[in-house]
């Protein structure tokens, strides 16, 4: 029987269970300029997927390369939640906050 599968999901679903919290933290201490760290970060997961030792290790790792490129997307959405009131801000970068809401469309 091969669990590569099923060893594959798990890790899968912890890479992304794990990358969620992060996008929030990453927004709320430096706001959407985290964007880079997620970029540098796939990169460097998908640079170790390409010379992984076994075929697991490499999906694994790609997995993490790409759940970070996910996280750019998250990080601007983040931003967008905060501004909504769905997620508290910092208050440290209030006005800031303020500044894009102010460009927001009115409703």
């Amino acid at each position: 029987m091969y669990f590569e599968g099923i060893a594959t999901g798990a890790a899968v679903f912890l890479i992304i269970g794990i990358c969620h919290p992060i996008v929030i933290k990453l927004e709320y201490h430096i706001g959407r300029i985290g964007w880079v760290i997620w970029l540098l970060s796939g990169l460097v997961f998908a640079a170790l997927s390409v010379f992984a030792a076994t075929g697991l290790l490499s999906t694994v790792l790609g997995a993490a390369a790409f759940s970070c490129f996910w996280g750019i997307l998250e990080m601007f959405q983040q931003e967008q939640r905060v501004l909504k009131g769905w997620f508290p801000e910092n208050p440290r970068r209030h006005a800031y906050y303020e500044r894009k809401r102010s460009l927001m469309p009115k409703k």
